[in-house]
């Protein structure tokens, strides 16, 4: 077998956050090189694959990714020039049975996943194929993914400045394609700018580029999103859904899920109730992530018996895009839908691997970017690759979250009149009316 691939390199670059990360460039005999930059959570499940920190307190205050550029430049470039992998899954089993841990704790993986992104994009040159096609050989994906843009941001994304809930979205679903759903948004999210304006207060952004003023209500942000969809002459439900992501590990505490913007304190049944309340209150809103805490994850069938025929609840921390996890969560009816982020578990295979356990259970998908990101778009690929049909990476603001939107225009426009925007299948399965 002729030796196509060289070397593995590594090195410290920094993250929207201002942290260290990890870029990765698989370097090719033909002097191509491929580039991985790789994300960092900064609200994370317990259950995640180790991210491998130097935890040098002289150095980026202990994150440092020093132990990781030695991982790739070392051990993993000399056992895959070595053996030379010819495809995805090869790779990643060769990786895999390297680190020798459950949990990628020896190499870490951003290690892994640094070479595993790499390598694919290093393997679709070699087929001279887009990136999206080689992900998926064999078969030409179409399907463009409707958007989830966070334009309000709570949370451990503001600090805890703002609202209890950490991302709420918007979802084009009503557009007649990715171009017009990224218009519509980005129309949007100036409107709600304005409508902050008006009101006297901050426009200052969170992590993810949505605004993050401070509010006395989890629900004065869904009306102010509301208004803002109007404003710019769409229809809340219509044209525009709204959905949330709670992240509601972080503000459960022992006692119960503390709502600090609202004083008050809610047991495991009363934020079930919570929860749908919200759901019967707005008909616009079409999806939860995380409404409960991973930790209580015997309360999850109830909510999901309670609303989860009219709204996706989808599962972050509780499956950390983890198959042996997201089979339990089926099996147990704790939810219908599942996000997905390469780097809770470490490889591109293992990740489709997630995706494949979900679809086959019946559950949607949404591909997600992470708080702390880099320029590269490899989730733009990857989620059309998957046919998932829905991505959430940020606001239409800022360039690691307009990477990956600008990505999808590029597929869309190079698929032409084959590309199939996913709005209306989503519609068919959540719409339940509009803003009254």
């Amino acid at each position: 077998m002729k030796p196509w691939i060289r070397q593995f390199q590594a090195s410290e670059i920094l993250d929207s956050r201002g942290n260290p990360t990890l870029s990765v460039q698989c370097v090719l005999t033909d002097q191509s090189i491929h580039e991985a930059g790789i994300p960092s959570g900064a609200s994370t499940g317990s259950r995640e694959a180790h991210e491998l920190r130097d935890g040098d307190p002289s150095r980026y205050r202990g994150l440092g990714v020093l132990q990781a550029i030695r991982a790739v430049e070392g051990e993993l470039s000399d056992a895959i020039v070595a053996q030379q992998p010819e495809d995805q899954s090869g790779l990643d089993r060769l990786m895999i049975e390297l680190d020798g841990t459950p949990g990628k704790n020896r190499l870490g993986a951003n290690s892994l996943l640094g070479c595993s992104i790499a390598f694919s994009r290093a393997l679709a040159h070699r087929r001279k194929l887009p990136l999206y096609r080689s992900l998926h050989p064999g078969q030409a994906p179409t399907l463009i993914p409707v958007p989830y843009l966070n334009i309000w941001n709570g949370g451990v994304h503001a600090q805890w400045q703002g609202s209890d809930f950490q991302e709420y979205m918007i979802v084009p679903w009503g557009a007649a394609s990715f171009r017009d759903a990224l218009r519509w948004s980005s129309e949007i999210y100036h409107a709600l700018q304005s409508e902050l304006k008006k009101s006297h207060l901050p426009t200052g952004v969170g992590d993810e580029g949505g605004f993050a003023p401070p509010t006395t209500s989890n629900r004065a942000p869904i009306e102010f999103i509301a208004q803002a969809i109007e404003k710019s002459g769409f229809g809340p439900g219509a044209d525009v859904a709204i959905a949330l992501d709670l992240a509601a590990s972080g503000f459960y505490e022992s006692s119960g899920y503390l709502l600090r913007t609202e004083k008050r304190s809610l047991d495991s049944p009363g934020m079930v109730e919570y929860c749908a309340s919200l759901v019967k209150d707005y008909p616009f809103l079409i999806s939860l992530e995380d409404p409960l805490s991973e930790s209580d994850s015997e309360s999850w069938p109830s909510l999901a018996e309670r609303v989860g025929s009219q709204v996706q609840i989808i599962g972050d921390d509780l499956y950390c895009t983890n198959p042996q996890l997201i089979e339990n969560g089926i099996r147990t009816r704790q939810a219908n839908s599942v996000l997905i982020k390469p780097n809770q578990i470490g490889t591109v295979s293992e990740t489709q691997a997630a995706i494949g356990t979900a679809v086959q259970g019946g559950w949607r998908v949404m591909l997600s970017h992470r708080s702390g990101e880099t320029l590269d778009a490899f989730i733009a690929d990857f989620v059309v690759a998957s046919h998932a049909g829905q991505i959430k990476a940020g606001a239409p603001a800022r360039g690691e979250r307009i990477a990956k939107y600008n990505r999808l225009l590029a597929i869309e426009q190079e698929l032409g009149r084959e590309a199939r925007y996913a709005g209306p299948e989503l519609i068919r399965l959540y719409s339940r009316g509009t803003r009254s």
